[in-house]
């Protein structure tokens, strides 16, 4: 990582204590105690290039803190699993929280990174209802990946597997059949990387 302006190290921190409640642009700028919120932003802008932060070009205030010098750890955006719209992504929604991640457990570019809570049983006993998975963004996944997708407006997490033209969702929970996913409507968020569980029996 890149050595910092005293002033980036100062935003750094503004932007980890508000991490749940975003500030704008003039607030930062008051924060940081200088001239216009362009110098906020141009700060802003160096620490993405230093690795330090992720923002999402399609909402200004969602941003991922990828590296805390101090305790080294990678904070990941988690989802809800809502109903998207028909063209719907689950990443342009707002996060439901920001979780601290410690950086051995991510094996890709943390800037790829987000997190969903598992609902539901149809992947169980690979994931129970409220463990936290964490997934690689991509829309490329191989046969076989246990992704994190949209089909028909509907967010899902199923095992990806590609026959010709076709693609089967299939459930590790054998009551489920698979789905054929809709060609018109159906892409790949992304790959599940870890499973956090959080439900474990004593």
């Amino acid at each position: 990582m890149k050595a910092l302006h005293a002033k980036q190290v100062e935003l750094l921190e503004i932007l980890k204590a508000n991490i749940s409640d975003p500030l704008t642009m003039e607030e930062l700028a008051e924060r940081l105690n200088v001239s216009s919120k362009s110098v906020a932003f141009h700060h802003i802008t160096q620490l993405e290039k230093k690795g330090y932060l992720k923002r999402n070009p399609a909402n200004p205030r969602d941003y991922i803190v990828l590296k805390d010098p101090e305790r080294n750890v990678i904070y990941l955006n988690m989802y809800g699993m809502a109903k998207c719209g028909p063209e719907g992504t689950l990443l342009d929604g707002t996060p439901t929280r920001i979780v601290p991640v410690d950086p051995s457990m991510i094996y890709f570019p943390a800037c790829k990174g987000f997190m969903v809570e598992a609902v539901g049983d149809s992947m169980q006993t690979l994931i129970a209802p409220h463990d936290w998975l964490i997934v690689e963004q991509t829309r490329t996944p191989n046969n076989k990946d246990v992704v994190v997708c949209v089909n028909n407006g509907e967010v899902m997490v199923k095992r990806f597997t590609q026959y010709g033209e076709n693609v089967i969702l299939q459930s590790e929970n054998p009551r489920y059949t698979p789905i054929v996913a809709d060609k018109t409507a159906f892409h790949v968020e992304g790959v599940v990387r870890s499973i956090i569980k959080r439900n474990m029996s004593c």
